[in-house]
Order: structure tokens, then C-alpha cells, then sequence
């Protein structure tokens, strides 16, 4: 090998060796600053550590401390407060100048309460629940206490207060004596956050966060928390009470004296450290941007894809009001491009020409800074060809990245479509209620078919018997020129008749509601109107309404279900005479007339087949003379269960067009000159 390619190799080399030593003193520099940063952290986080420890001593102590000499102190206030009434005064003086006291008691040596007083800076303590809820405690402590024949304490008990707040208090029994006998207890209530706040060192809590727990740390009051988010030390000490043992709990947060306790140390590891973080934040620069410029582009690709999807409008506006940008759902909405709306400005080309002036002032109200509702408001918008449809329209500030608001974002939805499934919903509720109401009406009348059936037919079986016995028997002369007999063979002949009617109607109504098929028979319009004439000759009589009834003399028979069609008739007589009150001031002597008119009528519905004549009809009409129907009644005349009557229930019409539709007639109405209402309703002629 020759020198040059020596030297070159021995070059590189070189160079390779020094990259390795700046790598291994880079190394043991890291390596250095580390060591070094994590003996001085431990080191001072002991330290604090142990202060911290030694003040939760310190205040423990102070706590035991302050205790005992208020035990001292109550053993004094029995010595100088013999009696009840003596006793109260120095109580109160007592409690007031102890503010971690919020009750202080007397109690006999069965622990019957003689006397206590309550802390002033605590209103309504026991208002809430009663003092007696604690008494178990009470005992428990004054039992202990007993037996030490010294002050006991009570485990601590949560109290809640009207507020809905309350407080951790803990019960301390102290039995008395007096000239060397047992003269009862002396109970003082502590509250705990008392305890904290006048029974330490004021200067060692500042700043620090102090409470007391539980041995399995159950925190039960608390004094003060440790401010920020910074991360803290803590210390625990036992506070151990005769009866009772209370966690004492004291944090601190970590006080920060800089990054090393050496100053030499610090500037040449912040040296070396900036240059490492020079490098180090140069190289992740470089890959966040990259990272964020392929983030972004997702973002924007995400965004336009999730925009094109959406069926909701979208459109973005300046400060000024006009377009700066719209979605293709908006676009499809409005029926024109985004090159067409992009750009313009108010008045906006969707707007309806009559609301122009109405949503002008509305967007110049919410372009002057005005606050937006977040649940939005409707509007109604109109495309080039003229159709207009509802949407609703939510608006919110547009905010760029520096916070600043440079415009209004708005979402619009089409309402075409959930207005269109409302009306149907409503519509389909509203059937679903008649068909539930018919129903129920259905099976009312079954009912009421099934239980009335036995009471007419022993109505008609007693107008039977009552027949036969006003009859003369076989053989015997018969009583003649008795008035009095000859009209109860009457009433009775007519009470069996109606029985016999009312049966037909029930079965008829049965007939009806099971949907059977119904039986028609050629029926004389004068019989159907003599079955129904004496019960509207009586009801005519009684409100003094005169009844004229009229059938033409070429009259055919009608083929339809005799019973059924008898209570039409005598449905719509029934309501002609209740249009017509007695009460009524405008109706005159000659108006008070009710009439019912049958004729012949012909509708032409097509020649037959076969060359067979066109089918003929019967018309009935029944015409009153009341004050007519309003328009608002017009339209909801046959609709089931509506009734301008307060005793009605709004069927009887609704039937009577149902009966009749079911023969193939129409029931029809109409005003008849000079006041009333004509009803009328066609059957088919019986085939000849």
C-alpha cells in the first residue's frame, strides 16, 4: 500500500476516533448534568420533606395542647357555675370566645340534658335534624369517659345543615364531681374545621393545605388546599385522643430554587445543554412542520369530503354579509352555483320578494353585533323557478386563529320533508284516536245491546199481561162505553209496540257494530214515517213546535233496514226540534214548525246495460226552522264525536250518514230561506 492511501486511512481514522471522543464526552456530559440534577432534586425534596414533617408534628402538638386546656377550663367553669342558671352565663362567654366549639352541654349523671348553649357563629346548627340524632355519640363518649374517669372523645360524625352543607363534628365527654360525687357530664361539641382553623399555628398553615382524615384516608374536614396545580409534599401525623384517633394531614407545594444548586455547574450544563437543545429542537422543527403541513392537508381533504357529503346547507359570511363561501348542499337547496353566490350580498337572491324589507332589517339586526340564538330561527326560501320552502337557519360567529371574529358561519336545514312527516304523523294520530274512540263506542253499544234485551222483553211481557187482564174474559159481556178501559188497552198496546221497536233497534245496533250483513226489505215511506210519529208528536207537543209531514201521493216503496233507517229519521227530527228553542227571543209563533217532506227523486248516475232504465231514488227531507249552522260547524258536522250540545257525544250524525251510505244514499244539508236547515238523505227504490 502506498503513503498516500496510508495517510488517507490513517485520516479517517482520525476523524472517526475524535467523533467517537465527542461522542463519549457528549456522554459522560449528559450523564453529568443528570447525576447531577437528580441529587439536587432528591436532596432538596428531603429536606422539605422533613420541615414538612416536623410543622405536622408542631401542629398536632398544638392541637393535643389546645384541648387539654379546655378541658382544664371546663373544669373550671363547674366549679364557678354550681347551678343551672349560674352556669348559662360563663357558657356563653365560654362558646364565644372558643370559636372551635359549637355547642357546649350539662348533662346529669344519666346523661339528661340540664342545660347547654350554641355557639353564636354557627345559625340554626341543629334545625335541620334534631340534637337527638346524636346521642349515640354522645353516650359513647360520656361512657368512655366513665370508665377513664377523664375526658373522651367520640368518632367523628358528619352533620348537614339547611343550606345543604354541613360539618364534620366529634363529641368530647368530661365528668364532673363536686365535694368528691359524680355530678354528671360536661359534653363539648368540636367541629373539626374549627378544630383546624383555631387550633394551630396560624404562620405554619399559610400557603399550605391542611385537613384531617381518616386512618384509611377518608378526608374529613379540611382547612385549607394547597394553591396551583404544582405538584406537592405531604406529611401525616397521628393525633391521638382519648377514645378517638385522627389523621392530621399537611401539604406543601415544592418550592422551586432553580434548576442546579451550583452556579458553575449550572452555566457550563446550561452551555452544554443548549446546544444539545439547539439541535434537538431543530431537527423536531423541521419534522413537526412536516408533519403538520401533511396534517393539514388531510384536514382539508377530510373537510371538503365531509363538507360535500353533508345534506345540511353551510354558507360563511364577512362582517359585511357577503358570501364567502357555501357547501353543495346549499347550493343544491337554493338551485344556483357557488360561482353564482359567492361574492354577492343583501338583498339575498333566495329571499321571497315580499319579506325583502323584513329580512334585511333581521340581517342588518345581527350584523351589528347582536347575540346569536344558538337554537336558531326559521325563515322561508325561494329558488329561481318560484317554489318556496321552510328551513331553519342556526348562525354563529366565524373566529379566525388569532380570535378575532371575521364573519358568520350558518347551517341551514331544509323543512320540507319533517313538515311533510309531521302532517302525516298528525294526521295518522288523529284517525288512530277516532278509530280507538269508535272502538270504545263500539263495544258500548254491544254492551249496552246485550244488558238492555232482558228489560224490554219483560217490559213487553208485562204490556202483555196487562192486555190480558184488562181483557173481558172468554164468554163474559164486555164492558161497553168504559173510556178509561179503552185507553189503557191503548197505552198498554202501544207501550208493547215501543218495546218491541226498541228491541229491533238494539239488534239492529248490534247488527251494525258487529259489521253483519244487513237485512233489507220493501218498506212504505208512510209506515217508516208512522213508526217514528208518535214520539214526535210527544216531543213536539212539549216544546210546542208544530210537525207537518208530507209524502207524495207517487211514492215508491224503498228497500232498505226498516229499523235503521227509522232512527235517521228520527235522529235529524230530534235535532230540527233542539235548533228550535223555547228560549229562543228571534223565533215567531210561525216559525216554530218542523216538517218532513218524501218524494220521488231520480239520479242520473249513467245509462244500465242492456238498455235498462236509470235507477230510482226516495228523497226525505227534514226541514227546522232554527238559526242554522255557522261555517265553523259546517265542516265539522259529521265529524265523529263533535257535538255543539253539552249533553251530546257527537255520533249521531256520523251514523246516520254511515247508514245511509251503506244503502247507497248521501245525506246532505243545506240552509233553507228565511232561517233553518234542510237535511236531506236518499234511499233506493224497491225493484217493482
Amino acid at each position: 500500500m502506498e503513503f498516500p492511501q496510508l495517510l488517507r486511512v490513517w485520516r479517517e481514522g482520525l476523524r472517526s476516533r475524535r467523533w467517537r471522543l465527542w461522542a463519549a464526552l457528549l456522554l459522560l456530559v449528559v450523564t453529568m448534568l443528570v447525576v447531577m440534577v437528580f441529587l439536587a432534586a432528591e436532596y432538596e425534596e428531603s429536606r422539605d420533606q422533613t420541615a414538612l414533617e416536623q410543622d405536622a408534628a408542631a401542629l398536632a402538638s398544638d392541637i393535643r395542647s389546645s384541648l387539654v386546656r379546655n378541658v382544664q377550663t371546663l373544669q373550671s367553669l363547674h366549679s364557678v357555675a354550681p347551678t343551672a342558671d349560674s352556669w348559662d352565663g360563663p357558657a356563653a362567654e365560654l362558646v364565644a370566645q372558643h370559636r372551635e366549639m359549637v355547642r357546649l352541654e350539662w348533662r346529669d349523671n344519666a346523661q339528661r340534658l340540664i342545660a347547654y348553649r350554641d355557639t353564636p357563629f354557627v345559625s340554626d346548627l341543629f334545625g335541620y335534624l334534631g340534637r337527638d340524632q346524636a346521642l349515640p355519640e354522645v353516650r359513647l363518649a360520656c361512657d368512655h369517659a366513665r370508665r377513664l374517669s377523664g375526658p373522651a372523645y367520640s368518632s367523628s360524625y358528619f352533620w348537614p345543615l339547611r343550606n345543604g352543607k354541613g360539618l364534620e363534628l366529634i363529641e368530647m365527654c368530661l365528668p364532673v364531681a363536686r365535694a368528691g360525687q359524680p355530678n354528671g357530664f360536661l359534653v363539648a361539641t368540636y367541629s373539626l374545621p374549627g378544630m383546624l382553623s383555631e387550633l394551630t399555628n396560624r404562620d405554619l398553615v399559610r400557603g399550605r393545605g391542611l385537613a384531617f382524615n381518616e386512618a384509611d384516608g377518608t378526608r374529613l374536614a379540611l382547612h385549607s388546599v394547597v394553591a396551583g396545580s404544582r405538584r406537592s409534599l405531604t406529611a401525616r401525623n397521628v393525633l391521638d385522643l382519648p377514645g378517638h384517633t385522627l389523621m392530621l394531614q399537611l401539604q406543601s407545594p415544592r418550592l422551586v430554587r432553580g434548576l442546579f444548586p451550583n452556579v458553575l455547574t449550572a452555566v457550563v450544563g446550561a452551555l452544554s445543554f443548549a446546544l444539545l437543545s439547539v439541535l434537538f429542537l431543530l431537527g423536531r422543527d423541521i419534522r413537526r412542520r412536516l408533519r403538520a403541513e401533511h396534517d393539514v392537508a388531510e384536514a382539508l381533504a377530510f373537510r371538503k369530503a365531509m363538507e360535500d357529503s353533508l345534506v345540511t346547507g353551510l354558507r360563511a359570511r364577512d362582517m359585511q354579509g357577503r358570501i364567502t363561501y357555501v357547501n353543495p348542499a346549499f347550493c343544491d337547496m337554493v338551485g344556483l352555483t357557488a360561482e353564482q353566490l359567492v361574492g354577492t350580498g343583501l338583498p339575498a337572491p333566495w329571499w321571497p320578494p315580499e319579506l325583502v324589507d323584513e329580512y334585511q332589517q333581521r340581517q342588518m339586526v345581527r350584523l351589528a353585533g347582536q347575540v346569536l340564538p344558538r337554537e336558531g330561527y326559521e325563515s322561508v326560501f325561494q329558488r329561481p323557478d318560484g317554489t318556496r320552502f321552510p328551513v331553519l337557519i342556526i348562525e354563529a360567529p366565524l373566529i379566525d386563529a388569532q380570535g378575532r371574529q371575521k364573519g358568520f358561519m350558518s347551517a341551514i336545514l331544509d323543512l320540507t320533508e319533517q313538515r311533510r312527516v309531521e302532517d302525516l304523523n298528525r294526521t295518522s294520530q288523529e284517525r288512530l284516536q277516532a278509530t280507538a274512540r269508535l272502538a270504545t263506542v263500539g263495544e258500548m253499544a254491544s254492551l249496552l245491546s246485550h244488558e238492555l234485551n232482558q228489560p224490554l222483553a219483560a217490559i213487553s211481557s208485562y204490556a202483555s199481561g196487562t192486555l190480558n187482564l184488562l181483557e173481558p174474559p172468554e164468554g163474559a159481556a164486555a164492558t161497553a162505553g168504559d173510556p178509561v178501559q179503552a185507553d189503557l188497552v191503548q197505552a198498554m198496546r202501544r207501550i208493547g209496540e215501543q218495546a218491541e221497536r226498541a228491541g229491533r233497534v238494539i239488534k239492529s245496533v248490534a247488527d251494525f257494530v258487529r259489521r253483519r250483513e244487513q237485512v233489507r226489505e220493501a218498506v212504505t215511506p208512510q209506515s217508516l214515517i208512522d213508526a217514528i210519529q208518535p214520539l214526535l208528536s210527544l216531543q213536539a207537543k212539549k216544546q210546542g213546535i208544530r210537525l207537518q209531514i208530507q209524502i207524495a201521493p207517487d211514492c215508491p216503496t224503498v228497500l232498505c233496514d226498516r229499523t235503521m233507517v227509522e232512527q235517521v229519521l228520527l235522529n235529524l227530527a230530534r235535532n230540527g226540534m233542539q235548533a228550535m228553542p223555547l228560549g229562543d227571543p228571534s223565533s215567531r209563533s210561525g216559525l216554530r214548525l218542523l216538517r218532513v217532506d218524501v218524494g220521488r227523486a231520480r239520479l242520473h248516475s249513467g245509462q244500465a246495460p242492456g238498455g235498462l232504465p236509470q235507477k230510482v231514488w226516495v228523497a226525505f227531507a227534514v226541514t227546522d226552522h232554527g238559526l242554522g249552522l255557522s261555517e265553523d260547524v259546517q265542516a265539522k258536522l259529521f265529524t265523529p264525536f263533535f257535538t255543539t250540545r253539552a249533553e251530546g257525544m257527537g255520533l249521531g250524525l256520523s251514523l246516520c250518514r254511515t247508514v245511509i251510505e251503506q244503502h247507497g244514499g248521501a245525506l246532505t244539508h243545506e240552509p233553507h230561506q228565511p232561517r233553518g236547515t234542510v237535511f236531506r238523505f236518499t234511499l233506493p227504490a224497491a225493484p217493482v
